[in-house]
């Protein structure tokens, strides 16, 4: 709005000149007027004194003011209604939004901050970030060959390769590339308070077997036996058939501990195949003790039951299996990646083969002591009877 160069004073005295009997022509000429803007003036403040005429410009100027706000507070609230279906949740979504603003409805920056209800500095904010595209695509690589992985094992295997990287950082650009693994849907499981599993404290002190069911490419089904060293987590056995007897599971353990030594005792549930004559008298022969969960706690086999689903989640939901010997192959191959190559969470990021060689680095600093303990001896032919009930236990 254009000042005017005359205050409310003069205006009064010009008008009550008028009225004193000077020509309209000559008040006029005699102030540098026009003729519209005196009887403007005549019809504005004619019969007013100083301090009307002043209160009369203050309720103008407010009045004025009034206007421009609601004006202000209209455009506002139409622009708000524009960024409805804008997330604003991100430093980033918010100076998406003020810029938004300033182009579409020519706001200033700060009037647009306010609207929004954001902070100066965070939108003028220039990011520093250093580039991390070479990084970018190996976590990619990454993630597309481990497609089980989240990022905190990422993160352990890029460690491994040297690139000594922030996990938060790791898991920005984890969720930037959208590479989040996908739950899938388990059953319900019962809530309350259980006792936890024993911790075995040394390698071959206890074993858990479990069996997995998967099926070919032509329809046919197999089974797996999966054997686990509940105290180091290795893989000993993955075994796959399409049918698997008490005695083959007799003679694979009997496979693995002429490999790795006699186990204290196996952990197993109430199949048919370890409550067999095979498997009660391959454990009265070699003296191994045979703990049998209880019917309908698979809880009580834990370690299995943990790997069996890391095993399904990671190989046999990925793959199609065209026979039973390339369902070993490919089972082969898992397993030996599982305990040497695969950062297992429970073991602080290590292997489990790393791990094992830990204990047993441990274990035998502790027998070149005095008083240490020697390793087990393993079972023979020799060995007439065992001290072991043929009854086995339950546990309830």
């Amino acid at each position: 709005m254009k000042r005017s160069r005359f205050t409310e004073e003069q205006i009064i005295g010009i008008l009550r000149e008028q009225e004193a009997g000077v020509p309209v022509a000559d008040l006029c000429r005699k102030h540098g007027l026009s003729s519209p803007t005196f009887y403007k003036w005549k019809a504005k403040y004619g019969g007013l004194d100083v301090s009307e005429a002043r209160r009369l410009k203050a309720l103008e100027d407010e009045n004025a003011k009034l206007k421009r706000m609601l004006a202000e507070a209209m455009l506002d609230n139409v622009a708000l209604k524009d960024l409805l279906g804008k997330k604003m949740v991100t430093p980033a979504a918010h100076r998406e939004a003020a810029a938004y603003l300033q182009t579409t409805y020519e706001m200033s920056q700060r009037r647009a901050c306010r609207v929004i209800d954001t902070d100066r500095t965070s939108v003028r904010y220039q990011a520093t970030r250093p580039d991390d595209g070479a990084l970018r695509e190996r976590l990619k690589a990454l993630a597309q060959e481990r497609l089980r992985f989240g990022y905190r094992r990422l993160h352990v295997l890029l460690k491994r390769e040297g690139q000594i990287v922030n996990k938060k950082r790791i898991q920005r650009i984890y969720r930037e590339e959208r590479l989040t693994v996908r739950r899938r849907g388990g059953r319900k499981r019962a809530i309350g308070t259980r006792r936890p599993l024993e911790l075995p404290l040394a390698p071959n002190q206890r074993w858990s077997l479990d069996f997995v069911s998967d099926q070919m490419t032509d329809g046919r089904r197999f089974r797996i036996l999966t054997v686990i060293d509940n105290c180091t987590r290795e893989c000993l056995a993955l075994v796959a058939d399409t049918s698997l007897s008490g005695g083959r599971v007799a003679r694979e353990l009997d496979a693995i501990i002429a490999q790795r030594g006699r186990p204290d005792t196996i952990v197993s549930d109430n199949g048919t195949e370890y409550t067999s004559n095979a498997i009660l008298g391959w454990a009265d022969d070699t003296g191994v003790g045979w703990h049998y969960i209880a019917p309908g706690k698979p809880q009580q086999n834990g370690y299995n039951e943990s790997f069996n689903g890391r095993l399904r989640d990671e190989l046999l939901n990925e793959t199609l299996f065209r026979s039973l010997p390339h369902a070993r192959a490919v089972l082969e191959n898992w397993r030996r990646d599982y305990n040497e190559q695969r950062p297992h969470s429970k073991l602080g990021w290590m292997t489990p083969r790393d791990y094992a060689r830990a204990l047993s680095g441990e274990s035998g600093d502790r027998a070149a002591q005095p008083g240490g303990s020697a390793r087990t001896p393993l079972a023979t032919h020799h060995h007439q009877g065992s001290n072991q009930p043929r009854t086995l236990v339950m546990a309830g």
